[in-house]
């Protein structure tokens, strides 16, 4: 199964926090960690995390209200994009293609749009 695998660290305000841990565990293979918040254990967790700024009055989280977005390395992309499909989970048709890697984007739970990236073997 096609899962994400790192983050640095993100914490978000939920409506119902417990049920959006639960989407992400069950649609991108991120497990509950000890705290009862879903968490990257292991060496699967290693790689690149970045931290960067954008311009208040950038569009590239899409609804203008959104502050934050989270980007997810992930294994396999098209086979993950395909089991989110399958799983009605609404996803952008835009995508990606860097030389660093591929990239995606969805909605959670909550309307929160979610960027996927995957880091090309050679990159």
């Amino acid at each position: 199964m096609a899962k994400a695998v790192g983050f640095g660290g993100v914490f978000l305000k939920a409506r119902d926090p417990k049920a959006l841990a639960a989407w992400y565990t069950e649609h991108l293979g991120i497990q509950v960690g000890e705290g009862g918040a879903p968490a990257f254990t292991g060496p699967e967790s290693a790689g690149t995390t970045l931290f960067c700024h954008f311009p208040s009055d950038s569009d590239y989280f899409g609804d203008p209200a959104q502050q934050a977005m989270i980007n997810f390395r992930v294994d396999n992309l098209d086979e993950l994009l395909a089991q989110l499909e399958a799983a009605g989970v609404r996803i952008d048709p835009h995508r990606d293609n860097f030389d660093f890697g591929k990239f995606a984007w969805i909605w959670d739970l909550e309307g929160n749009k979610v960027e996927l990236w995957e880091v090309l073997p050679d990159a």
